[in-house]
């Protein structure tokens, strides 16, 4: 089962899909919410890893999203 997960998320096409979706809703929220912290510098750990999480979670939901159809 954790196999077939695993295949269905790194296939081409829905790397393809999650990837615009993490993309685009991770800028908005990278904009939104840190935005003023980026402008005002200096970029510090802390804010890479915010910015790297507002990437990491709309990925994450996609991947749920599309993991949800296959159950």
């Amino acid at each position: 089962m954790r196999k077939d997960f695993l295949s269905t998320v790194l296939a081409a096409h829905h790397l393809r899909r999650t990837g615009l979706i993490a993309l685009v809703v991770g800028s908005w929220l990278t904009a939104f919410n840190q935005g003023d912290a980026i402008l005002a510098g200096p970029f510090s750990a802390a804010l890479g890893l915010k910015i790297f999480l507002n990437y990491l979670t709309p990925f994450v939901v996609a991947n749920i999203g599309l993991l949800s159809r296959k159950v």
